[in-house]
């Protein structure tokens, strides 16, 4: 793990050149350099790994389970994965592979289970490859749609059959009291994350976006308490942030950022926006904002209304591409860029990953026309296209600062 730890110093490094940020953001950067070399928090619960934001936490949670993302941002892990997966294949896949191949003796002692939703059928095959290397595997059957009743109900049975899999598991039962334990407990954090998002979009920013793409890594690996604690700390740093201040710069070009997941510690193309002097004040991302942007709603706490609201808080408001039709995700993108106030959008993609990558032209139409300019990126986790995505970023705030000019 020694070369997942080095990038990750390396990366934290550069985010704390930025200038202004909050101190109390050192803690998330220690629990995720300290993630990197291999510590985990200290658990007495069954550990099930997760591969999405579509594993339903609560459930996990309320049948005495602990989640632990094991999706992989490091270019070292990727490089040991395209040794037995496909030159095209999604780097994301490629790396968490590759961490789970070279490490398997470490995860095998460490993972009761992976659970894995069939969300691209690169995850399908990856769900296949870890089942062979002897890790077990959980599948979780994703709907090809939202909006039929059809694929509600499918939905809702692979709750239920999750809910299953997973008792057998911790020889826990899935109970009225734990669930909505579960639930308030995921509320909670869902709350705090809505109050970072305010100070992040105020018109003086007092959050970057990279900050808060670290917040949420970390939300993937730790202890839901002392997550909860930490954002509290942050929070009540923001507060008192002087109201004459802001990260960045007071013109800063105001960014939104789309596309594929950023998983630390490759938060290569955010981190290049913000050092080149953008500032991201939103995003619609898989690896941040979709994390905690929905709570699970009820009317009755009781487990046959609890569990299919569970079940819709992770179909229903949901923008994954991997659902046809998706219009949803071009009108939230639509929203976010109103709400924050954004001057453009930033599409990235990963190479090999079509589901974002198709659906890159039908968002740039539906954009309205006065929302500015945006720039489609399609990178890897390779540190060999930095000058070049670089130039590209660059030019493409001066586009911004450029229609400023012009509006002024």
């Amino acid at each position: 793990m020694l070369h997942l730890a080095m990038e990750a110093e390396e990366v934290l490094g550069r985010i704390g050149e930025l200038p202004g940020r909050c101190k109390s953001l050192k803690y998330f950067g220690e629990r995720l350099l300290a993630f990197s070399r291999g510590e985990l928090p200290e658990t007495t619960q069954k550990r099930l790994g997760t591969m999405c934001v579509q594993v339903p936490e609560e459930i996990l949670h309320a049948l005495g389970a602990t989640p632990v993302r094991l999706c992989d941002g490091s270019y070292a892990y990727d490089r040991v994965g395209a040794e037995f997966m496909p030159a095209k294949s999604c780097p994301l896949t490629r790396a968490t592979m590759g961490k789970l191949h070279i490490n398997q003796e470490f995860w095998s002692d460490k993972l009761d289970g992976i659970v894995i939703p069939t969300t691209c059928d690169q995850k399908r095959k990856m769900a296949e490859n870890l089942a062979t290397m002897g890790y077990p595997v959980i599948n979780l059957e994703m709907p090809a749609t939202r909006d039929t009743e059809l694929a509600v109900a499918y939905w809702q049975e692979s709750m239920k059959r999750l809910a299953v899999q997973i008792q057998d598991i911790t020889g826990t039962k899935l109970t009225r009291r734990n669930l909505k334990r579960a639930i308030a407990a995921s509320g909670l954090s869902s709350q705090l994350f809505r109050k970072l998002q305010r100070f992040q979009q105020l018109e003086r920013p007092r959050l970057y976006g990279v900050d808060m793409f670290l917040v949420m890594s970390c939300y993937f690996i730790d202890e839901q308490a002392s997550w909860q604690e930490a954002v509290r700390t942050l929070l009540a740093e923001c507060e008192e942030y002087p109201a004459d201040r802001q990260v960045g710069q007071p013109n800063s070009p105001r960014v939104l950022f789309t596309g594929s997941p950023a998983i630390f510690p490759n938060l290569k193309t955010p981190l290049l926006i913000e050092e080149s002097g953008g500032i991201i004040v939103g995003d619609e991302s898989c690896s941040s904002s979709r994390i905690l942007y929905d709570a699970v709603a009820y009317d009755e706490d009781q487990l046959y209304d609890m569990l299919p609201a569970v079940a819709d808080r992770y179909l229903k408001p949901c923008t994954c591409p991997c659902f046809t039709p998706n219009d949803n995700r071009s009108r939230k993108i639509a929203e976010l860029l109103e709400t924050c106030r954004a001057d453009g959008l930033v599409y990235k993609t990963l190479s090999g990953c079509l589901p974002y990558e198709l659906e890159q032209r039908t968002v740039s139409e539906s954009l309205p026309g006065d929302r500015g300019p945006l720039l489609f990126v399609e990178t890897d986790y390779s540190p060999e296209d930095v000058g070049q995505l670089a130039t590209r970023v660059e030019a493409f705030l001066e586009s911004i600062q450029n229609r400023r000019r012009k509006r002024n």
